[in-house]
């Protein structure tokens, strides 16, 4: 197999700098509120509520790997945890969709599922998803606090969060990098709830 040539490496190189340049960068600005989701998440889960997640895309993914991790396990042994995402059911996305419109895939099911005490995790790089912020004044309605977890200075998604919601916002424009920076979140808030809620083995 031919070898990558040196212009292909660097620029992998640089890919792998700027990546963990910005985490350590993102590591200050964002530790308290990442904390601050973490003991919702948690207070939440031991009082009996549930965690919805949503997004497209790249964050629908991160939406499900997130829900996966409540609901099977993160890194310990520990009993399940109530964690739903709310883009994997085909056909309420689609007949939400084709009956209303787009913009209420998601708004549609946490008025359905949502309780008090629930918590929607809303994931978007952009802070713009209308299908996303959609949502957002639902759980508001519902008693649901809502966790923001974005980029690019928040976009519209800033202004629509309450006093008892978090935005975690990652202090980037790329889509690629912000995605990057909100995996490492995501198990960040995976380890500070099974921190919180049953110690640590480590």
């Amino acid at each position: 197999m031919q070898q990558a040539d040196g212009k292909l490496l660097a620029r992998i190189a640089a890919q792998f700098a700027e990546s963990a340049k910005l985490k350590q960068q993102a590591a200050v600005v964002l530790g308290e509120p990442i904390a601050k989701a973490g003991r919702m998440l948690a207070e939440s889960l031991k009082g009996g509520g549930k965690v919805m997640a949503c997004g497209n895309g790249g964050s629908a993914a991160d939406a499900q790997h997130f829900a996966a991790e409540l609901v099977n396990r993160f890194e310990q042994e520990r009993p399940p945890l109530a964690g739903v995402a709310l883009t994997t059911d085909s056909s309420n996305l689609t007949s939400i969709a084709n009956d209303y419109a787009w913009e209420q895939v998601f708004s549609k099911q946490v008025r359905a599922l949502g309780r008090k005490g629930d918590v929607l995790l809303a994931i978007s790089t952009s802070g713009n998803s209308k299908n996303v912020l959609e949502a957002l004044p639902v759980a508001h309605d519902l008693g649901v606090r809502v966790i923001a977890l974005t980029g690019n200075g928040g976009g519209k998604m800033a202004a629509q969060l309450k006093g008892d919601d978090v935005h975690i916002c990652v202090p980037h424009k790329q889509t690629a990098r912000i995605q990057e920076v909100h995996l490492l979140v995501l198990h960040c808030l995976c380890d500070a709830i099974d921190f919180q809620l049953f110690g640590t083995k480590q």
